[in-house]
């Protein structure tokens, strides 16, 4: 075998959304902070071709570099790699980094509890995870704060009419309808449907309603639709189905933690949800993140809380990544039968 690259990479997975991990074969991107690191990664498009393009990787994968941190007070940092986007935090990639930080033994596991301290391009993110046998079972992370945008504005989409939405930030940024109001059940039949009708609304959302950080103006665009299904009480809190659009045209097989944040800032907005409650979110798949408020806080002029969510990762393998010199597609392919027009 010859290669002019050989990137090392552990798989994994939370609650069924892929988010690979590269721990070798790629030097940190120049940039004084996570955030400008990110960036270039974002602009020069080599590293983010290579592993997620066709044939290495694919519309459902997510792929995360481990860089060295910035912030003195985190044990590791990571960039993260989505099929469009490079966002500020994911919740399921920051979940399966954890897994693999852990159960691939870069950093060492404490037994019964672990903490973390990690750093994603948003900010830091803390880490507690439960860990039995050599396995971290189940990982908690405490997002960066989040908050409502715009609450039941009304939203022009060809086709479907006039909807009210909402908008919030949980470490991404969401468009958030009423599945039910739409037609969908969030069942695994209705997935192509949800991820073409998703796009559609993430697309007009961006010409008619836009967003802004207040606080990181890089990042002016809404990333995701997040149907949203009915609520239901539990013991100690909330529950309820979801399933996350993400461009250029699939659905999370997670419940997604950004959203799960971002639907439990818009909820502490409309005094649905407060300090000390939990949200059960279930994926399309029937897979469960659990979400608490920790606090609330602000993000400049927002209101806004400091979300907690959990769930599990499992490593599915491990691959080394190669590229032949004489490959007439070094930077891969999309075409658009699964990466859409």
């Amino acid at each position: 075998m010859r290669s002019t690259k050989t990137i090392h990479v552990i798989s994994a997975h939370a609650e069924g959304e892929v988010g690979d991990v590269i721990v070798g074969g790629v030097a940190p991107p120049p940039g004084d902070t996570l955030w400008d690191q990110r960036s270039f990664i974002a602009e020069d498009q080599t590293l983010r071709n290579f592993v997620l393009n066709e044939p290495r990787g694919g519309v459902f994968r997510h792929v995360n570099l481990l860089v060295p941190p910035k912030h003195p007070e985190a044990d590791a940092a990571w960039i993260i790699m989505e099929p469009e986007d490079t966002p500020p935090m994911s919740g399921s990639n920051s979940i399966c980094v954890s897994t693999v930080l852990l159960d691939g033994g870069i950093l060492p596991m404490q037994e019964p509890v672990t903490h973390l301290t990690l750093e994603a391009p948003g900010g830091l993110v803390r880490v507690r995870a439960e860990c039995l046998n050599g396995k971290a079972e189940r990982i908690f992370v405490q997002n960066v704060p989040s908050f409502a945008d715009k609450i039941a504005v009304p939203l022009e989409v060809e086709g479907l009419g006039t909807l009210s939405v909402d908008t919030a930030y949980g470490g991404d940024s969401f468009v958030v309808v009423d599945a039910a109001a739409l037609g969908f059940g969030i069942t695994e039949s209705e997935a192509k449907d949800i991820a073409r009708t998703g796009v559609a609304i993430t697309n007009a959302a961006n010409e008619q309603l836009g967003f802004s950080h207040p606080q990181n103006p890089d990042w002016d665009h809404i990333s995701f639709c997040a149907f949203c299904g009915p609520l239901s009480t539990t013991e100690t809190g909330l529950s309820g189905k979801s399933a996350v659009a993400i461009q250029p045209g699939k659905v999370d097989r997670s419940p997604t933690g950004t959203a799960v944040s971002a639907r439990m800032a818009l909820m502490a907005a409309k005094g649905e949800m407060h300090p000390g409650q939990t949200f059960d979110a279930i994926s399309i798949i029937g897979s469960k993140f659990s979400g608490r408020i920790v606090e609330t806080t602000s993000v400049g002029d927002r209101l806004a809380i400091v979300p907690e969510i959990s769930g599990r990762g499992w490593i599915t393998g491990i691959h080394q990544h190669m590229l032949d010199p004489d490959d007439p597609w070094p930077g891969g392919y999309r075409l658009s039968d699964t990466w859409g027009a």
